[in-house]
């Protein structure tokens, strides 16, 4: 039986394919970005430096997960920081708030191949059981 919050890669072709799930949509969509960091670096003995907060507009659930995701890809790109912990605030009207404590992208050990980009090819983000679960490609 899983616990009721986590994630883990699977295995895919080309790509990395991650999966997360949670009691609720915004605890599902904070494992996510745990997934996609811990796909490609090892975040153990990474300290936080700063912490950033980014607004998601209200949209379809898919989109807000893809738009999160997309959001930690960018930043990573352009400012050179990961989320080490991610805190997700949902009320259901306005999106989603998103905080994160971020470490520079040098404080990690990368352990694979970096994302590029969000796939929506065989996205899922919804209720599951008694939570909420995804799964979503990366393009690496």
């Amino acid at each position: 039986m899983e616990p009721a919050r986590g994630h883990r890669c699977v295995p895919h072709t080309a790509d990395v394919r991650i999966e997360a799930w949670a009691p609720d949509r915004a605890g599902c969509v904070a494992e996510a970005v745990a997934a996609l960091v811990g796909s490609f670096t090892d975040p153990g003995g990474a300290r936080p430096r700063a912490e950033r907060v980014f607004h998601a507009p209200p949209a379809a659930d898919m989109d807000l997960l893809v738009t999160v995701l997309d959001e930690v890809i960018f930043r990573m790109e352009t400012t050179d920081e990961l989320p080490l912990a991610t805190e997700v605030i949902d009320d259901g009207v306005d999106g989603l708030l998103v905080r994160w404590h971020t470490c520079a992208t040098t404080d990690l050990e990368l352990t694979g191949a970096v994302p590029k980009a969000v796939s929506l090819h065989e996205l899922r983000f919804g209720p599951a059981g008694t939570g909420w679960s995804c799964a979503v490609t990366l393009d690496v």
